[in-house]
């Protein structure tokens, strides 16, 4: 069964103080920082990553998402984030092992609801930091 990580991607930025100290001095620099250390987790495992952030577009917009990418998903105007991830839980938990990354409680149960496994972002950064540290003792870099 495929697994699928998504990412509530600034719950993320929230939570992490290094991200959050960047997005402080651009948004657009923490988003594109978190899609990296994600990418870096999505390179080093078999697991899929969607990352979801809140957007202000017409319709929902989506990059990536390839065999060797990660997809970023933007929710569009008046619909958050919190619902893209809902429906892709609800869509999709019966056929793939999804684990969804929060610091919202509601969502988190929300999501359980649906059959996905539920982390928070503590737990989420710990993973990331686990895995660029085996990398490195890997490659010795």
């Amino acid at each position: 069964m495929e697994q699928v990580l998504i990412v509530d991607g600034h719950s993320a930025i929230f939570a992490w103080p290094d991200l959050l100290a960047l997005h402080r001095q651009s948004t657009s620099r923490a988003r594109s920082e978190l899609v990296s250390m994600l990418t870096r987790y999505r390179d080093a495992t078999a697991w899929h990553v969607v990352v979801v952030f809140d957007g202000k577009g017409k319709q929902t917009d989506r990059q990536g998402g390839g065999d060797d990418d990660i997809l970023v998903v933007y929710s569009r105007a008046g619909e958050t984030a919190d619902t893209v991830i809902e429906r892709m839980v609800a869509r999709k938990a019966g056929e793939m092992r999804i684990t969804v990354a929060s610091n919202d409680r509601l969502e988190l149960e929300t999501v359980a609801a649906f059959g996905a496994d539920c982390i928070g972002m503590k737990t989420l950064r710990e993973m990331l930091d686990d895995q660029d540290s085996e990398q490195r003792r890997k490659w010795k870099y």
